[in-house]
């Protein structure tokens, strides 16, 4: 049988990129009978029948995103703009944790930085002091773009982020070959047009693929242990295990290192506020 990687699905086909080249598949009975859903990303066997083949087998997963909805890509490169639309921190932290969580690294790119170039400047280099590889980039400015071309070449990635902060227009400007369509941002609603409507590996570069996904404005942290919580924000690492009570969620615990850290200025109050909030969310999803 012959190895693949499946990069689009659509009503029950299936595109696989062989060595051989791309092959359209659907899934073999029994896959299509389980409860495990098939992802783009997932790397299969499958047979061929004619020009078209046959989803045999699903390898075992590597790492799996919940949104987006992607398997065995080896980082997500989050894409938020200065402005136009204006970044929403919150969900940035939210992405981060969750990539996290799934064992996938994280880049940071704060686009549109010819809207407001301090600004994306200052951003960047708050999430760099954390500890995440961050960009500043500018379609318009060309600016950043050599250095976004070497991240993504030769890897698996995914761009992450809301609609309208510009990841088909960066594609486009790092890979012109790829031609995908780009959308305008609302100036009421300050939100961006659905232009990517479906989850699609694209290759790029010497080896590399890299996912263009529909943005989204919703995202969870629930399927993760509280106690699990605190290792998913790098910044608090120095401080775990210098608290007074062992097995400290650095909330209500007195005497809490992590808590000292947010006082002194050395944790970003934004950052330890979205820590708590994440907690109560695992808290409100157990099941009592």
């Amino acid at each position: 049988m012959e190895k693949g990687i499946i990069i689009k699905g659509v009503g029950g086909a299936y595109d696989v990129l062989t060595d051989a080249g791309l092959v359209t598949c659907t899934l073999r009975g029994r896959l299509r009978l389980q409860d495990r859903r098939i992802l783009v990303g997932d790397r299969v066997e499958i047979t061929r029948e004619g020009e078209s083949g046959v989803v045999e087998n699903i390898l075992p997963r590597t790492t799996e995103l919940i949104r987006p909805a992607i398997a065995n890509v080896e980082q997500a490169v989050v894409v938020f703009s200065v402005e136009n639309p204006s970044p929403i921190l919150l969900l940035l932290d939210r992405i981060l944790v969750n990539a996290h969580l799934a064992g996938v690294d994280s880049v940071v790119v704060i686009n549109k930085a010819d809207l407001d170039i301090d600004g994306a400047e200052k951003l960047a280099a708050l999430y760099d002091s954390i500890s995440y590889p961050t960009l500043v980039t500018s379609v318009r400015h060309q600016l950043g773009l050599d250095d976004l071309r070497k991240v993504l070449d030769g890897r698996v990635s995914t761009l992450a982020g809301p609609s309208g902060v510009g990841k088909s227009s960066l594609l486009n400007a790092v890979e012109p070959g790829l031609q995908l369509e780009t959308g305008e941002v609302s100036e009421r609603l300050q939100r961006g047009r659905h232009t990517t409507r479906t989850v699609q590996l694209l290759p790029f570069g010497h080896d590399g693929l890299v996912a263009d996904t529909p943005g989204f404005s919703q995202l969870t942290v629930t399927h993760v242990a509280q106690e699990a919580l605190q290792y998913s924000f790098p910044e608090m690492e120095p401080y775990l295990g210098l608290c007074q009570f062992r097995g400290c969620l650095h909330h209500h615990e007195p005497r809490c290192a992590v808590k000292d850290a947010v006082q002194a200025g050395k944790i970003h109050r934004h950052r330890y506020d979205h820590y708590i909030l994440f907690l109560h969310e695992i808290e409100d999803a157990q099941p009592y």
